[in-house]
């Protein structure tokens, strides 16, 4: 695979370091992975323990917590999960959510929860869930109906999440609710609910195209107490959007990890395999596709890797630049890996074949953390906004 990217000034030694390590690490450790649908949650738990055995966690999480950094450094997340993608879905997926899931806290906890918590995700030792879409809420945030209310030193929490990866074997949630007699979006807070808690329930296993731990979750009159509540009451929309900055710029990391592998299988393909008395890649409308994987590639790492520095050495905000990173990743990692089966022909969709297997992971990236049109609504918002304040003389 191409590696020059790894020189590119968005990045310096260390990254190009723990990239080439991690890759090393991934040849030896995740040749056994099963992807037999019933086995995604024991997977899913093993691959929890071993990531957080070989250190690889603990960019999870800050350094006063166990990990590397002082903050986290979206730069390696995506660097990880990249890596991790090329080699296995599900490896990557129990990384992303122990980022994800424990995120809303690295950035917005309190000392005591961050204490709790955030060691034990960077170890392995503890799996964490994000809990913030509902069956009628999913990119439309402020539609939430799951509430909470206030008894005492407790808070009582009501309602509905799903679409919760981590479901069923969490070990706690980072749930968004908003408070009883609230509307919009400044009613809505952030709370820790432990697995364990009486109240809490599994009300459905969810079963999507690539097998991973996904769940529905109710909450019936389930009692925590107030010191669970993250930050200040009301800002958990907007804990939520900035967790999401962080994180959403790695879905575009791992769909480029996607995409690779798709082109490494296509180019195996394609330069092996006889047709018309030559190599496929004599072909012109092949090599049109392996151009085309090439180029879509290049740009993917372009804009992924511009929105990881921003975040990491220049804004505290990068709305606009995350959006863009996964919207052009996963929708040209889609096509890629379209393109890779077509050149595999029958055998591409094949069950069990690499790039079938990739086509069915990458298919949900396109959706979770914002949708793609979601993606384009935002980005036209950020690219409105200079001209929303102009004065009728143009100036602003």
């Amino acid at each position: 695979m191409d590696q020059t990217y790894l020189d590119w000034p968005f990045l310096n030694g260390g990254h190009k370091k723990l990239a080439l390590d991690l890759d090393a690490w991934c040849a030896e450790h995740l040749a056994d992975i099963s992807h037999d649908r019933p086995m995604a949650d024991d997977m899913c738990r093993m691959l929890v323990k071993r990531l957080g055995q070989a250190g690889w966690l603990r960019y999870a999480v800050p350094k006063a917590y166990g990990g590397i950094f002082e903050k986290l450094d979206v730069r390696s997340l995506c660097l990880i999960r990249e890596t991790l993608a090329r080699y296995d879905g599900l490896a990557d997926f129990a990384f992303a959510m122990q980022g994800l899931g424990s995120g809303t806290l690295s950035l917005f906890g309190s000392e005591d929860q961050k204490n709790a918590y955030l060691p034990d995700v960077g170890k392995g030792m503890k799996i964490a869930a994000f809990a913030l879409s509902e069956p009628d809420a999913g990119s439309d945030v402020a539609a939430m109906t799951t509430r909470y209310r206030q008894e005492g030193d407790a808070l009582i929490l009501n309602g509905c999440k799903t679409w919760i990866s981590n479901g069923g074997i969490a070990d706690y949630y980072t749930v968004f609710a908003r408070k009883e007699d609230s509307s919009g979006t400044k009613g809505i807070s952030a709370i820790i609910v432990d697995a364990k808690t009486i109240g809490l329930a599994i009300a459905e296993k969810i079963e999507v195209t690539a097998p991973h731990p996904l769940a529905k979750i109710t909450f019936t009159e389930c009692r925590v107490p107030k010191s669970a509540l993250i930050g200040e009451e009301g800002r958990g929309f907007k804990y939520a959007m900035a967790t999401l900055d962080v994180f959403r710029t790695t879905v575009g990391a791992a769909s480029m990890g996607f995409a690779k592998r798709a082109m490494d299988e296509a180019m195996r393909r394609a330069t092996s395999r006889k047709m018309f008395g030559g190599l496929m890649t004599d072909l012109q409308i092949i090599q049109s596709k392996l151009g085309d994987m090439a180029l879509n590639i290049d740009a993917s790492a372009l804009l992924i890797y511009r929105a990881a520095w921003a975040k990491d050495c220049v804004a505290d905000r990068v709305t606009r630049e995350a959006a863009m990173a996964k919207l052009y990743a996963t929708e040209a990692a889609q096509k890629i890996i379209d393109d890779a089966i077509q050149i595999f022909g029958g055998q591409g969709v094949v069950f069990g074949e690499v790039v079938e297997r990739l086509y069915r992971e990458v298919r949900s990236l396109r959706i979770y953390e914002g949708a793609s049109e979601v993606q384009k609504i935002i980005i036209a918002g950020q690219a409105l906004i200079p001209y929303q304040y102009k004065n009728k003389d143009g100036s602003i």
